[in-house]
């Protein structure tokens, strides 16, 4: 948990000190890096996970109470932003893209590996292929084609623009698809060396874009915390966890791993969906920013505390 906390304070402050140094370069750098991950690294960790996850009949009552519950999330996420807070439509989709999508990957797996063991973390393999894989790969990009400015002007464009630039749906379908057992398990070992590469590239990314907004003096020093910041902490950290927990409860032996999955942080995949389809980005960088320090500094005062 020390070392996944110092990689993510690293790789922020590497995305901070490379813009202030030289700013058109990080500019390039994060969304060249933003690409990369939606384009390349994304779609085989996705095609091969779902290739090779076995979905026993046990955990299929807490998988749908998940997916239940990321419905519920992401239609609260949009009722409060539009509604009650009146946002125009790009922040409004990156409030709900930031509240469906957690990041299950390369915060949530090793999370549950360093506090529950090698044997829950099977379970969150599990739960993060199919609500995870749910909450990005239709809910997320869905936002993202509905509610971006660079989605297209009319139905049919927005509705085009969800399959074309969802190269995850592609790989999610295709993984559903192709047996686990024609995949040499090589390709099992680059996933996952895949999954931590996404950690620094992902978070430098965050630090650019945070640098870039400081300099152009639309947020402060620090990540604001604004009231669409807010209310994807609130969202993200308490609701949707509270909200599988009140599904779940007259259901037994449903898998703990879940309960930390549910309550992770809003994940960087949030910022690549922005970034292609012109939601706000400044929100995006900020929610994942401010809900990943307090995920992390909890998961380390619980392993200090523990």
């Amino acid at each position: 948990m020390i070392w996944i906390a110092l990689a993510v304070v690293v790789s922020v402050g590497a995305g901070l000190f490379a813009e202030r140094s030289r700013p058109e370069a990080a500019t390039n750098a994060s969304r060249r890096a933003l690409s990369l991950l939606l384009y390349v690294f994304f779609p085989p960790i996705v095609f091969v996970n779902l290739a090779e996850t076995d979905f026993g009949f046990g955990m299929g009552a807490g998988l749908v109470a998940g997916l239940v519950a990321v419905v519920l999330v992401g239609l609260i996420g949009w009722f409060a932003a539009s509604r009650l807070l009146g946002l125009s439509s790009p922040e409004t989709g990156s409030v709900i893209t930031c509240s469906v999508i957690p990041n299950t990957s390369y915060l949530g797996y090793p999370v549950v590996l360093a506090l529950m063991g090698g044997e829950e973390l099977s379970r969150a393999v599990a739960y993060d292929v199919v609500v995870g894989g749910v909450g990005l790969t239709l809910l997320g990009f869905g936002a993202g084609a509905a509610f971006g400015d660079r989605a297209g002007s009319g139905f049919g464009e927005r509705l085009r623009s969800f399959f074309l630039k969802n190269p995850l749906l592609i790989a999610a379908i295709l993984g559903l698809l192709t047996p686990g057992d024609l995949l040499p398990d090589v390709l099992v070992e680059v996933s996952w060396v895949l999954v931590t590469l996404s950690l620094p590239i992902g978070f430098f990314a965050v630090g650019a874009v945070i640098g870039g907004e400081q300099r152009a003096g639309t947020i402060a020093r620090l990540p604001g915390f604004s009231p669409a910041v807010g209310l994807v902490t609130l969202i993200r950290l308490v609701l949707a966890p509270g909200l599988l927990l009140l599904l779940t409860l007259p259901i037994a032996d449903v898998p703990p791993s879940f309960y930390v999955l549910a309550a992770m942080p809003a994940g960087i995949s949030s910022l690549v969906i922005a970034h292609a389809y012109g939601l706000d980005l400044r929100i995006a960088a900020e929610a994942v920013a401010w809900t990943t320090g307090i995920v992390l500094v909890f998961g380390l005062l619980f392993v200090i505390l523990g």
